[in-house]
């Protein structure tokens, strides 16, 4: 079936942010649309995203090119394609592109048109996107699985307007726990760190991603609240659920060293590493996430050859989603997995490359949200395409991350409809 109709427009995301969102119609009267998120803590080697700066409106943060280049650039090259040609017209818009980067026509209108053709063609196959999308991956016959999710219960960094430098603190259900029981324990743990904080008289206010944002005055106190609400919900910590951390150490690593609360002064990787050590002896951190900066190779290695043996050390403004960064973390024995963001690369194919690799390398997958996200839940079905580790999409609350969770949640539904 061939695609008749391209067209993109202007929308808001979950930060009132302007983004993409692309309707698709193909001939037989099929359509599907499509909508880009957008990060907040980002990698200095992410694809770009075209804004505006346009002061006059959306706060100099429109996308109104992106769009242009959507409607004018690339859906009069799209007309006509073979909706199933996922490849070839994933190419294309790179072609179309010519830079290493996106930087001419912007991931932020490359990403959409690629997700709407996929959603189109599982559509037009009567297929389920996720069904449709496996088989692009080299584990196309094995059995479709849930991804374990990681729920943000505490917003930090940049995410949250509280004094922790970390910016996600993590619960993860253990791995033998179905989706829905991992859920429970999720929405569980949830109301009761909120019954906790309010009790002493701590802010309920949530962050970008739906978690809570207590004003603690170290980082390891908002693990030791997370410790105290799973106890409370009659749950077993490092049993049932387990602890984990996104450093986002990019957004406190300055001139060179690394400032958190929990040391005095500007620190070296040598001695943050026994920090995040410290914090392992003692709530045995399932998940490390950049807990080094994107261009500290040496730091990298030698928290991963120190740790791994117990966390899992993880990349995602170290590798963007980006097959050179991923090979040269491979090489350098940096990390233990990488989080998959589709809009760090800019098309479908091209994170499915990059998972393929980060596989055949013994990496675990976690697909992953950003902080500036739509209620388009294609990363809920990528993540099952894809037989992702771990799925990430913040809290169990806000809209916007909800549908990824439901949608996961109705995926469950269908592989197991007896309950």
């Amino acid at each position: 079936m061939k695609i008749k109709h391209v067209w993109a427009h202007e929308i808001i995301n979950s930060k009132a942010t302007p983004t993409v969102e692309v309707l698709l119609i193909l001939e037989n009267g099929i359509s599907t649309t499509a909508g880009c998120p957008s990060g907040t803590s980002k990698g200095t080697y992410e694809a770009t995203e075209i804004r505006d700066d346009d002061p006059s409106r959306m706060a100099g943060l429109g996308v109104l090119k992106a769009v242009n280049n959507v409607n004018s650039i690339i859906a009069p090259r799209l007309i006509g394609m073979e909706i199933t040609k996922q490849h070839d017209i994933d190419k294309l818009m790179i072609e179309l592109d010519g830079t290493e980067n996106k930087s001419k026509l912007g991931a932020n209108a490359i990403l959409p048109v690629s997700i709407a053709v996929a959603k189109a063609a599982a559509k037009s196959l009567n297929m389920q996107t996720f069904a449709y999308l496996k088989h692009y991956t080299s584990g196309a016959k094995e059995p479709i699985k849930i991804p374990t999710p990681m729920f943000n219960i505490i917003n930090g960094g940049i995410h949250a307007e509280n004094t922790l430098d970390f910016q996600e603190f993590l619960i993860i259900p253990s791995t033998s726990t179905r989706f829905k029981d991992g859920l429970n324990i999720a929405v569980t743990t949830y109301h009761t760190l909120k019954k906790m904080l309010a009790e002493k008289h701590e802010s309920i206010l949530i962050g970008d991603e739906g978690g809570f944002s207590p004003k603690v005055a170290t980082n390891r106190e908002a693990l030791v609240l997370l410790s105290d609400a799973i106890a409370a919900a009659n749950l077993r910590l490092n049993s049932d659920v387990f602890l984990g951390i996104d450093a986002a150490s990019n957004d406190f690593h300055k001139d060179g060293g690394y400032l958190i609360k929990d040391k005095e002064g500007s620190v070296t990787a040598k001695d943050l590493i026994p920090v995040y050590q410290g914090l392992n002896a003692e709530f045995n951190l399932l998940y490390l996430e950049d807990p080094l900066g994107e261009d500290d190779w040496d730091g990298w290695q030698s928290i991963n050859a120190v740790t791994s043996h117990s966390t899992i050390i993880v990349g995602d403004d170290l590798t963007t989603t980006n097959y050179k960064r991923l090979e040269t973390a491979i090489h350098k024995k940096a990390i233990g997995g990488i989080i998959i963001k589709p809009n760090q690369i800019g098309t479908v194919i091209e994170s499915l490359a990059v998972v393929e690799a980060a596989k055949h390398a013994g990496l675990k997958v976690i697909a992953s949200h950003r902080s500036g996200e739509t209620n388009d839940d294609f990363i809920a079905d990528f993540a099952v395409a894809i037989n992702a580790d771990y799925a990430k999409m913040g809290a169990p609350a806000r809209g916007e991350r909800v549908a990824k969770y439901n949608r996961l949640l109705e995926i469950e539904t269908m592989l197991t409809p007896s309950g």
